[in-house]
């Protein structure tokens, strides 16, 4: 009976998961596994969807986006019964290990799977960046690149119609996205969750460059970014199966403000999904190839509760928890080196 490598997609959709399940796939087939394609994230080992993947089945999809394993943000410690059919069809299926390719919540019950027995293997995933123990996610530089591009085109009509112009971005607890887009596209102002928002130096910021002849402003801002004494802006208040809310409309709010206390037409872009959509960049493209090749290698070596990251340019591997355990958020001096930049 053939060795058999399983491999997941969780959590949000980002630029690069084919890339590191065709990586997957083809290294595992050279040496000898086969491999099953578990849809839907945990939900599909939950209700046993599975898919053979083959080398015609990965044929092409290096530059798609998104998953053709498809995904789900199904926890399933948060279902009755849930964790006992996913050992169960982990069983079943004859499974030697599996691949769980997700971020911080999708590799959180991977590393809580360790302890049922599960040979589980990590591949961090996050347009967010804000997994520690690797120096960047795939999905990342795909994600700023786009929102880089977004800023750059509403330069050009901020400055034609004389108008502020606020672009939310995604970063639900980290400001990664939104610190590097911002500085690669040349915003005004950067503001990120890790800092409350002070209105006042905002506003401050934006009259100080119109004082210099400037007559519009580019401010970028993280969804989880919130003003001082309040909380996330939300979307609606319902829970999603990690416990998260959805974030959204910070940027409406701070356009209100800021036209409020400037008198300057303010208007509010926000991005959304289209940073998680469309083809990855090169550079996801090749750490995702990297990933994977990795975790089989992995697997090969029984190095098992064990995530692939990347330090200093070198794939290495260390403990799933030691990547869950914490978040990585922006740090104080890069920040202070935005700031250089500001109004």
């Amino acid at each position: 009976m053939a060795s058999k490598i399983g491999i997941l997609t969780g959590g949000g959709d980002c630029p690069g998961l084919n890339a590191v399940i065709r990586a997957v796939v083809r290294k595992a087939i050279n040496e000898g596994y086969e491999v099953v394609g578990i849809k839907n994230g945990w939900k599909g080992l939950i209700e046993k969807d599975t898919m053979a993947l083959t080398l015609d089945s990965i044929s092409g999809i290096l530059p798609k986006g998104g998953t053709i394993l498809g995904t789900s943000r199904t926890n399933p410690y948060k279902k009755e019964g849930a964790v006992q059919k996913v050992v169960t069809h982990y069983k079943s299926l004859g499974l030697d290990a599996l691949v769980a390719v997700g971020g911080e919540d999708t590799l959180g019950v991977a590393t809580k799977l360790v302890a049922e027995k599960i040979n589980v293997v990590g591949v961090p995933k996050t347009i967010d960046n804000d997994l520690s123990a690797t120096d960047y996610t795939f999905g990342f530089d795909t994600a700023i690149n786009i929102a880089t591009e977004c800023i750059d085109r509403l330069h050009t009509t901020a400055e034609s119609h004389h108008r502020i112009i606020v672009a939310e971005v995604m970063g639900r607890h980290a400001g990664w996205i939104a610190l590097e887009a911002g500085i690669a596209g040349g915003a005004d102002v950067i503001l990120i969750p890790e800092i409350p928002i002070d209105i006042d130096e905002v506003c401050g910021l934006i009259k100080k460059r119109h004082s210099r002849g400037k007559t519009f402003s580019i401010v970028v801002v993280a969804e989880g970014a919130q003003f001082k004494k309040s909380s996330h802006v939300l979307q609606e208040q319902k829970l999603d199966e990690f416990g998260h809310v959805r974030l959204g409309g910070i940027g409406e709010l701070l356009a209100r403000e800021i036209e409020k206390q400037t008198g300057y037409e303010t208007r509010v872009s926000v991005l959304g999904h289209i940073q998680r959509g469309g083809s990855p960049s090169a550079f996801d493209r090749v750490l995702g190839t990297r990933f994977g090749v990795k975790a089989v290698e992995l697997v090969l070596q029984k190095k098992f509760g064990r995530m692939v990251a990347l330090s200093g340019g070198t794939i290495i591997d260390v403990p799933l928890e030691a990547a869950t355990g914490k978040l990585k958020t922006v740090d104080t001096e890069y920040y202070e080196l935005a700031k250089v930049f500001f109004g």
